[in-house]
């Protein structure tokens, strides 16, 4: 004999699901990607996704950025940065895990 449970079953509520699971990643750009418009679009494009963190320009050429934001956006934003703006021509994306949260997604100084 098979049993269903209701969908409103206590056992299921609340249940997490990727999309509301938070994560955070730093990312280190590499290829044509300053004086293309990179920070500024990433900067549009997280504010779109929901994603909150920062981008700035390094003196060696690449772009750094640290991400927060529910586990699909960031997905998205990672998948955003590996094209970059239009202008730019991304090489490497390397990726780390951290252990951030922020408030907004900000641009910073170059370092």
């Amino acid at each position: 004999m098979l049993l269903f449970r209701k969908v409103n079953d206590p056992l299921y509520a609340n249940r997490p699901r990727l999309e509301n699971q938070r994560m955070a990643k730093r990312l280190l750009i590499s290829g044509r990607v300053q004086g293309v418009g990179f920070r500024y679009s990433m900067a549009d494009e997280a504010e779109r996704l929901g994603v909150t963190g920062w981008v700035r320009n390094r003196r060696d050429g690449t772009v750094e950025a640290v991400v927060d934001g529910a586990a699909d956006a960031v997905d998205a934003l990672l998948s955003w940065a590996r094209r970059g703006p239009r202008g730019a021509r991304v090489t490497d994306v390397q990726v780390s895990e951290i252990a951030e949260s922020f408030e907004r997604f900000e641009m910073r100084a170059t370092e």
